[in-house]
């Protein structure tokens, strides 16, 4: 499999506090990627830094074999786009031009056709073409932040490099906006991949490829959803007890590429999670018995 992303001994601090810690990276074709930590990991300052926004002090980031740090902004925005955490700008503009803006990258001397067309094909992809000719600054939270992945889609990069794209929208769109991103990254004849830094742990099994466990600077833990998302690594991580749930292929009620494989129940926090109870681990390893076990 080919790698569209990679990155090597990646590191970045604010002043004393290191927030990124030696961190390798390799993203091949057709692949979604969710990066799963808590608030303060690193999730947002990982993207960025892949994306030029902040500079690691250490490292190597490339993207279709090109080193990121000798492309011009615009080479860059042709390979990787770009979706914030949160949406502050009000543009005073109609959503089909919003979404326009997409195509900057891929404009010479004037808006063609074609850019025109790619605009109206992502609209109608992420279910917004009722929202075209509506002023981005009167649309609610949610919606403004659909329109900026639609603009993001529009760029039409290599890599999407996602920060909570879901965080403001209502379940319906939640999981809308994930089925069009699953949808856009499984297609092999137009290779592509997204990174996703997401909170939600059950959305990111469900549509995840693989997923990256960040924790304290590190990757601590890294592959398919049913290998990372074991009752330990949720415990270490986000300091509470979960049991965790394993699907067989045989109980999906949906499409195998929509289907969970593996479902995670929160209990409760762990009080102390420098030092684990014997009753704790006690539950963990009974918990872990019963992940092993399908339905």
């Amino acid at each position: 499999m080919s790698s569209i992303l990679q990155a090597t001994e990646i590191s970045f601090s604010w002043g004393e506090n290191h927030v990124l810690k030696g961190l390798d990276l390799d993203i091949g074709e057709n692949e979604l990627i969710s990066i799963l930590g808590v608030n303060g990991a690193g999730k947002s300052t990982l993207l960025k830094c892949l994306n030029r926004i902040l500079t690691p002090q250490s490292g190597k980031i490339q993207v279709s074999s090109r080193d990121v740090s000798s492309l011009s902004l615009l080479e860059l925005s042709k390979l990787m786009s770009y979706v914030p955490q949160s949406v502050r700008s009000s543009f005073a503009m109609d959503v089909f031009d919003v979404v326009l803006l997409g195509r900057r990258p891929h404009i010479s001397w004037r808006i063609n056709e074609d850019d025109r067309d790619k605009v109206s094909q992502t609209l109608r992809t992420l279910n917004l073409e009722n929202f075209a000719f509506r002023r981005f600054d009167q649309l609610s939270g949610g919606e403004r932040q659909r329109v900026i992945i639609a603009k993001a889609v529009a760029q039409d990069p290599k890599i999407f490099l996602l920060d909570e794209p879901t965080s403001d929208l209502d379940l319906k769109s939640q999981i809308e906006i994930m089925k069009s991103l699953r949808t856009l990254v499984s297609d092999s004849e137009s290779p592509k991949s997204a990174l996703v830094a997401i909170h939600d742990i059950n959305i990111a099994a469900r549509f995840s490829d693989r997923i990256l466990l960040l924790h304290d600077g590190q990757i601590i833990s890294e592959g398919t959803p049913k290998e990372v998302l074991t009752t330990e690594n949720i415990a270490k991580v986000f300091g509470v007890t979960s049991e965790v749930e394993i699907f067989s292929p045989s109980e999906a009620e949906e499409p195998e590429a929509y289907s969970p494989s593996v479902r995670v129940i929160i209990k409760d926090e762990i009080s102390d999670d420098s030092s684990l109870s014997e009753k704790s681990v006690d539950k963990f390893r009974h918990d872990r018995s019963k992940s092993t076990k399908t339905k």
